[in-house]
């Protein structure tokens, strides 16, 4: 199978999930745990951000509707600056030189680091499909998960509850 089957094997993988399964509704879920080292080679500890909104979004380089949500979540983070915080991570068994290359041609605002889709971090559920959001509210619980794309409207909303 060549790379560029495995792409198109993936979007459409990715859009089945999407066209069968319901965005998750808020359920104030246990605190999840997550630990990963940023491509930056900094340590984001999910614990370590307490008392602030935290923004987990999974996407992947070959995904166009997470490549479309990028600069909106960016810019919402960046807007609420010390109130929300984001990790993104790019959930892709690509080179990690790739992944680099394209946050360089493609900046976002906050730290990503990449997760092997074999070995996902333990201690938060991997994603069923791309975009997948999680958004952790300040007491560290899940409150809300977004299975598509999403907005800064939505992400708005999930504060203002």
């Amino acid at each position: 199978m060549t790379l560029s089957d495995r792409s198109v094997l993936r979007a459409w993988a990715v859009s089945l999930v999407l066209a069968t399964t319901a965005v998750a509704g808020a359920v104030a879920q246990s605190a999840p745990a997550l630990q990963v080292t940023t491509l930056d080679g900094k340590r984001f500890d999910l614990a370590q951000h307490r008392g602030r909104w935290v923004v987990v979004n999974w996407w992947a380089t070959w995904c166009v509707p997470c490549i479309k949500e990028l600069p909106e979540i960016s810019s919402f983070i960046q807007q609420h600056r010390g109130r929300v915080v984001a990790i993104g991570l790019a959930f892709e068994d690509s080179e990690r030189a790739d992944v680099v290359g394209f946050l360089q041609r493609r900046p976002v605002g906050f730290p990503v680091a990449q997760v092997d889709p074999a070995e996902p971090p333990s201690g938060l559920r991997a994603p069923l499909g791309l975009p997948n959001t999680v958004v952790i509210g300040p007491d560290g619980r899940i409150v809300r998960e977004f299975l598509g794309p999403v907005t800064a409207k939505d992400l708005q909303a999930v504060l203002d509850r």
